[in-house]
């Protein structure tokens, strides 16, 4: 079988590719062919060739965006959440393996929608819609709010009203190239909510729509309708547009209603009905909400901030994060900076506390929990909040409740601070680069909330117990008899059970100690597989070296070996294999493999398997493999062997 999934969320930076390396890994796990797509930030990477589609047996589409299914005509579609993707992999492909999965048939007046969607947990509409036009819009505000920003800390002048940029000076150029920025945020929101909706036709009535909405000239209102004015129009223009698609019509106007009838009726409809029913009455709630939170002191901001930082931590980049977030980009565009300033801190204390718990509180983690604490940290210094999510997913019910305290801390310090930022992002780099108001406060504010968050896993998490290296008596029972020949090299002397009737029971069947390397000299992925190869050769396995290694390059074109959690397991099937072996090897320093999860490969497993061989032995070694390295503990007693019999006892548990 050989699926393909697009995976996609609204920022397309964090959730859009942990939901392609869980796919990945699960697709490998299960011995599925899959090929993922991600739509990113920068992009669509890995994009799917018309072959990829022929070939293909069904597709998992795990987006908070809207994807253009037309490709997809005719192929068996699932469509879910990108939290799916990252939560369920296994359930997604274990559904299409069991068939329970419709054909799309396509759409011919609304592809902009999803396919009907089964099994798995259906995806909210309005949400769905709601973060493709926000998706789209943050962009804007970035560039506008740096822009602003660094034209008012470097050509700022004091004045008694605050900063000001002289009007003969560069930096006001600066400043208005932001604040023309701003401008189309309002604009592309509604146009893309639209987009989502009712595809191409909804998009000019949306922009056209958003635009009235942000200019309250059209409507006789100085403020405008603001954020909430965009998004009504979005959807006000989505839904007409889609139900003028409906219309039955005669063949030979078929042609234009995309490009003419629909746009021009649809802004028609939306522009009138803002103009004269809906703007003034939406401008005066905006206003009314915006003088509230700009009054907002003492107890009441207080409140406001636990919200805000409550909701920011408690899914780290989900629907409700999503909320608090777009709610303070939005203030911003209002000139209310004081609302982002506690959401940018709150953004990037969870991963930053975390880090700092797994450097502070060793023995509440494993070692490859404190290996991830380093880049939760560093994401953090980034303001994403996602690099707290895998210590989230493996104990939610104490680091869920510790971030949120930490991020509520940390929001309330940053209110009483004063702290603002002028940049829908959070993070010490948005401080760095000049977009944040009061940065001593700001640093105070993060690193409260931290500590917080380091003290709270402190008290709640439970140390973790890292087993001791089993003894040689434990193994000496299970392991084949041994023949001591000189004092480092020894070597099994039973026939391995691989060549017998019985099959491999356990990896040392098929392993002897020529066939392990504590200490891998080679420094590049091709040099180690170069290296493990001539192992293989002087053990007599290979006729034919450069016919194995073109099975294993093969197999790595296909995706990458390297599994992650700093382990690669390359293998390959071949005639030039005689028999079955595994060799081993340590790179303590790893290399780059190109592996799922980023991390270099330190512990490599190559598989060699005849070609001819039934029952795919491959396989079976993989998925012997795969069981046991999911276990912290075993993976770091290997990394901490130095001898070749230590690294046998050790593989002698791997059955």
């Amino acid at each position: 079988m050989k699926l393909l999934a697009i995976t996609s969320c609204p920022n397309g930076i964090a959730h859009t590719y942990m939901a392609a390396e869980n796919l990945q890994k699960a697709a490998d796990k299960l011995g599925i062919a899959m090929k993922v797509e991600t739509q990113g930030s920068i992009g669509v990477e890995n994009e799917f060739t018309e072959e990829d589609i022929r070939q293909a047996d069904g597709i998992i589409i795990a987006a908070d965006k809207t994807v253009d299914k037309r490709r997809f005509v005719g192929k068996k579609l699932l469509v879910v959440g990108v939290q799916e993707g990252i939560r369920n992999p296994e359930a997604l492909i274990q559904q299409m393996i069991r068939g329970e999965v419709p054909v799309y048939q396509g759409q011919d007046n609304n592809e902009g929608t999803p396919a009907k969607q089964t099994g798995a947990k259906q995806q909210n509409a309005f949400y769905r819609h709601l973060m493709s036009g926000v998706s789209y819009m943050i962009p804007f505000i970035v560039v506008g709010g740096l822009l602003i920003a660094i034209a008012l800390s470097i050509g700022g002048v004091p004045t008694p009203g605050g900063l000001q940029i002289p009007e003969d000076s560069f930096w006001k150029t600066i400043e208005k190239l932001g604040s023309a920025s701003f401008t189309f945020m309002v604009p592309v929101l509604a146009g893309f909510i639209a987009f989502s909706i009712a595809d191409r036709p909804g998009l000019a009535p949306g922009i056209i729509g958003g635009y009235i909405a942000a200019n309250g000239s059209f409507y006789g209102s100085e403020a405008g309708a603001g954020f909430i004015g965009g998004i009504i129009a979005g959807f006000l223009a989505g839904y007409v547009a889609l139900w003028i698609k409906k219309w039955k019509v005669p063949k030979a106007i078929n042609p234009i209603m995309p490009i003419i009838i629909i746009p021009v009726l649809s802004s028609l409809i939306v522009g009138l009905a803002f103009i004269y029913l809906l703007g003034g009455p939406i401008a005066q709630v905006f206003e009314s909400l915006t003088n509230w939170l700009a009054g907002m002191q003492g107890a009441s901001s207080i409140l406001l901030a636990l919200i805000l930082g409550a909701m920011i931590s408690f899914d780290m980049g989900g629907p409700v994060n999503k909320v608090a977030f777009m709610f303070g980009s939005a203030m911003i565009a209002e000139g209310n900076y004081q609302i982002m300033g506690p959401i940018a801190v709150a953004i990037c204390v969870p991963p930053i506390g975390l880090g700092l718990a797994t450097f502070l509180f060793k023995r509440k983690f494993h070692n490859a929990e404190r290996e991830s604490g380093k880049a939760a940290f560093t994401m953090g210094l980034f303001g994403i909040t996602e690099g707290a999510i895998p210590f989230a997913s493996q104990d939610p019910l104490r680091v869920i409740p510790s971030i949120m305290v930490g991020s509520m801390v940390g929001s309330v310090v940053a209110m009483l601070g004063g702290v603002g930022d002028r940049v829908a992002h959070g993070g010490p780099i948005v401080a760095v680069l000049g977009a944040v108001d009061n940065v001593l406060m700001f640093f105070v504010a993060v690193i409260a909330g931290s500590i917080v968050t380091a003290l709270m896993i402190k008290l709640l998490k439970k140390e973790q117990v890292e087993p001791q290296l089993a003894g040689a008596s434990a193994v000496d029972e299970a392991a084949p008899a041994i023949e001591t020949t000189r004092a480092d090299h020894v070597r099994p002397i039973s026939v391995p059970a691989a060549e017998s009737h019985r099959g491999v029971r356990k990896l040392t069947d098929i392993i002897s100690l020529d066939l392990i390397e504590p200490s891998l000299s080679a420094s590049t992925r091709d040099e180690v597989i170069d290296e493990m190869i001539a192992k293989l050769k002087a053990e007599g396995v290979l006729t034919s070296v450069d016919e194995f290694k073109q099975a294993i390059l093969k197999r790595e074109q296909e995706s990458s070996t390297g599994i992650g959690m700093n382990v690669a397991v390359p293998h390959g099937k071949s005639a030039a294999v005689l028999k079955p072996r595994v060799v081993f090897g340590i790179k303590p320093e790893g290399v780059d493999w190109n592996s799922a999860d980023g991390t270099p490969a330190k512990l490599i497993f190559m598989i060699a398997v005849p070609a001819e061989n039934k029952g795919n032995e491959h396989l079976k070694i993989l998925q012997m493999l795969s069981r046991k390295l999911m276990d912290d503990a075993f993976r770091e007693q290997l990394l901490q062997v130095t001898t070749k019999q230590e690294a046998y006892q050790l593989l002698d548990q791997i059955q």
